[in-house]
């Protein structure tokens, strides 16, 4: 390094602004004029990074409260090992917090609770496996949907024979998780009688009790429960049927545009890049 710099003072020495006797003084004097240059050069790259990282501080410090319900499999659920609120939206939204600058605090509550609680600004954002519905908008604001889902129908193998659609179970007693579009759904079905549970577990614990003719919920999570709970499923068949088509979304109190952009442009960063892809087939395999 002093050999480069003392090379080049000399050349520049040979001109004629330096007299023969005075080129070491005046070498050392360019020494030092381009060591403060330097030197000043530094300190502006540290100020600038300094503030960089005040600002990205300040942005991580930001807090998201997120409300959701974790007992809807393989959306949101508690790891029994490990105490964690685990699932495909949990990882989404942890994902899309990390993007947007903000600190996730995850907050358990009742399903039924979570649009109440954006109303009064206990959470900032709702990801428990939300339908958007044309009824829910009327209320709340949906990010960009991220998931398309569908409600399916689970009976006992023994009558699948005979309840293989809404219609085939009029009059009979079936049961939902409370607050879902699958409650709903079943709703719809003339002289039905609908029993709600707090989670899709105990709905389908009911069936298996024979307790209800049928559990109407969303295909992804029976599906969930049927391949993680092999011997509670024994006995039980998910209908091929379809009953409908719908899409999920994060949840924002009305108007709240702030949160709801950062959550779709992380979103659709995450989309591009291949990471929603990847979250996906580790909660549902490859499609």
């Amino acid at each position: 390094m002093h050999g480069y710099f003392l090379h080049e003072s000399r050349c520049a020495a040979g001109g004629n602004n330096c007299r023969a006797g005075d080129k070491d003084d005046c070498s050392f004097l360019i020494l030092c004029r381009r060591f403060l240059a330097m030197k000043n050069k530094l300190f502006a790259v540290a100020a600038a990074l300094t503030a960089a990282v005040k600002s990205f501080d300040a942005q991580a410090a930001e807090e998201l409260r997120v409300g959701t319900h974790p007992t809807f499999a393989p959306f949101e659920f508690m790891d029994t090992h490990t105490r964690e609120y685990v699932g495909f939206d949990m990882d989404l939204i942890r994902e899309i917090g990390k993007r947007a600058g903000y600190d996730v605090k995850i907050v358990n509550m009742g399903f039924d609770g979570l649009i109440p609680a954006l109303f009064s600004g206990t959470i900032d954002i709702a990801a428990s496996g939300i339908t958007i519905t044309e009824e829910r908008k009327k209320k709340v604001d949906f990010c960009d949907p991220y998931y398309q889902a569908g409600q399916g129908l689970l009976v006992r193998t023994e009558s699948s024979g005979t309840y293989k659609d809404l219609k085939s179970l009029e009059g009979k007693v079936v049961a939902v998780q409370i607050g879902t579009t699958g409650a709903d759904l079943a709703k719809t079905i003339k002289g039905a009688e609908i029993k709600a549970f707090n989670t899709g577990a105990e709905a389908f614990m009911d069936l298996k009790m024979r307790g209800s003719e049928a559990v109407i919920t969303d295909r992804p999570v029976i599906g969930y429960f049927m391949v993680k709970n092999p011997k509670a499923a024994k006995g039980l068949t998910l209908q091929k049927t379809r009953l409908d088509a719908e899409y999920f979304g994060f949840a924002v109190k009305k108007g709240n545009k702030a949160v709801a952009t950062k959550v779709n442009d992380a979103l659709r960063s995450m989309k591009s890049d291949g990471t929603y892809q990847k979250l996906y087939q580790k909660w549902f395999g490859a499609q």
